[in-house]
């Protein structure tokens, strides 16, 4: 798997910012086959950063409901990977900085 394909989008909100602020922390949603190894090493490439420690999780997709005048709408939300991914001491993300 090219490095490239493995993280597909940071994830930026309220809880992201606390887990950065307090225990530098960072969170991204990855391919669903990356490993931990993928994720470290596409990381420490793109941002320039040394990581100390990866933590994954497969979020399942869930069953979404809406009440619309034809009746009851069902679909359901795609599962996916997220990487909780822990920089070394002294080490910082500006995910901002493209914007």
């Amino acid at each position: 798997m090219k490095l490239s394909d493995v993280l597909i989008r940071p994830v930026v909100s309220e809880k992201v910012n606390k887990a950065t602020d307090k225990f530098n922390r960072y969170y991204f949603i990855v391919d669903k086959k990356s490993n931990k190894l993928e994720i470290k090493k596409a990381v420490e490439e793109f941002y320039g950063v040394a990581v100390a420690e990866v933590n994954t999780a497969v979020m399942p997709g869930k069953s979404k409901f809406r009440f619309t005048k034809a009746g009851f709408i069902a679909g359901k939300k795609p599962s996916y990977k997220k990487a909780i991914v822990t920089l070394a001491a002294g080490e910082s993300i500006d995910l901002y900085a493209n914007i």
